[in-house]
């Protein structure tokens, strides 16, 4: 990912370091899906163990003292990373490194080199805002965006007109008032309602003679809430058990988890992320990828199948198959009876075939011309697949029931499911 000295370099140029002082790489990690989480330890003499990390759902700020945070734009993937002092948990920091990351990505829309080039004014006012003194202040999004305004079309134009590039506000926000840090003292809606989304992406990897490998899902909760004043919500799943890995919001209480495993809380304002989970050894796809390669004389043929395997009852939209052409292919000709396929200069070949048909199976065929000398292809692509199912968690993850507290009636409630590909992988 990023060595030692790179790190070491970034944090020297922003008077993190010390000449004297001796940096250990403690932990390198991904941790969300394309962010980089990387914690620093600054310590001195021997270096011993530090153990089994466990996460927590929220941590007390007195216990964590961050010496310097960075945000390392990358081509490969951005990164987020700090320096600590070893007296201090690294649990604490790791899950404090996330909540950076999940703020600029909410912020931005994604978070990669381009997007943190493009908004560094924002990107630096908002770990201003988050750690004081190298203390945690500040980390829900719904209170930074009363403090600092997202970007948009027109906030960059008048920062070009006026030359004023800062998007922080002039007053303090609601919740400063509350006793409830990610919410607002006294919120008031006309109508009060609340939504809970369950998006789960799903991880496969099959090989090349179509054995499931690995399956496993990784979901989150969403939950978009309208409610008036201080309500205090629990929801309880008709099969918790199955869940793993769980991360929640600083507004869960951790203890009805831990006991009963439900979700008490008091929510923030608006949209925001209640929980993330893994289920994992799933034991069936939702669809099947079926490639054939054979060559000879210099030539390949190509043909891949896709169809339903599992028929959860929910239509399949938005398929795409996805691959690499190897480098020793000097042309490709691909045809499909179902959807388009596009060739790309970089040798990506992209199928999109959308839903697939009730009276016949997509498949795609051709020929790759290998470079001249080659007689046979020994090196096979691997066939990235995406699809969307609405309605439906892969998971088997159900909500049994909503109960409201602190209402003066009931509020509208709803639910919704969906499932997408993340990284599903067909070996040929």
């Amino acid at each position: 990912m990023f060595s030692v000295i790179s790190l070491m370099g970034v944090f020297a140029d922003v008077g993190g370091l010390a000449e004297e002082e001796e940096v250990l790489l403690l932990e390198a990690a991904i941790f969300s899906r394309n962010v980089g989480i990387v914690c620093l330890a600054m310590v001195t003499g021997d270096v011993k163990s530090f153990g089994e990390v466990v996460e927590f759902p929220a941590f007390d700020a007195k216990l964590l003292k961050v010496e310097v945070v960075a945000v390392v734009a990358s081509e490969v993937r951005p990164v987020v990373a700090a320096v600590w002092r070893r007296d201090w948990r690294l649990s604490h920091l790791k899950i404090f490194l996330c909540r950076v990351a999940d703020v600029l990505s909410d912020y931005l829309g994604g978070l990669n080199e381009d997007l943190i080039k493009d908004n560094f004014v924002i990107v630096y006012q908002l770990l201003d805002e988050m750690i004081d003194n190298g203390f945690p202040l500040t980390t829900e999004p719904n209170i930074l965006r009363e403090m600092i305004a997202p970007p948009n079309l027109v906030s960059k134009v008048l920062s070009v007109v006026t030359g004023n590039s800062s998007n922080v506000s002039n007053t303090l926000p609601g919740a400063t008032g509350s006793c409830v840090p990610w919410r607002t003292a006294a919120t008031k809606h006309s109508n009060n309602e609340v939504y809970f989304d369950l998006v789960e992406e799903m991880d496969a990897i099959i090989n090349s003679n179509g054995i499931l490998v690995k399956c496993e899902i990784y979901g989150e909760v969403q939950v978009n809430s309208y409610l008036s004043g201080l309500p205090d919500l629990t929801l309880t799943f008709a099969n918790p058990s199955i869940l793993n890995d769980v991360r929640f919001h600083p507004c869960v209480r951790f203890r009805p988890w831990e006991s009963h495993q439900m979700l008490s809380f008091v929510p923030p304002d608006g949209l925001f992320k209640l929980m993330s989970y893994r289920v994992k050894k799933l034991k069936n796809a939702p669809i099947y990828v079926k490639p054939q390669l054979t060559s000879d004389a210099g030539t390949c043929r190509i043909t891949v199948l896709v169809g339903i395997k599992n028929d959860s009852g929910k239509t399949i939209d938005s398929i795409t198959v996805q691959f690499q052409l190897p480098p020793c292919v000097a042309s490709a000709n691909l045809t499909s009876n179902h959807g388009t396929v596009n060739i790309f200069t970089d040798k990506t070949c992209s199928w999109s075939i959308g839903r697939i048909p009730k009276d016949r199976s997509p498949s795609m065929s051709g020929t790759l011309v290998l470079e001249t000398g080659m007689e046979r292809l020994h090196v096979f692509p691997t066939f990235q697949v995406g699809f969307k199912i609405m309605g439906v968690a892969l998971s088997g993850l159900q909500i049994d029931k909503l109960d409201f507290k602190n209402l003066p009636k009931l509020p509208y409630k709803g639910f919704r499911a969906l499932t997408r590909a993340g990284h599903y992988d067909v070996r040929s």
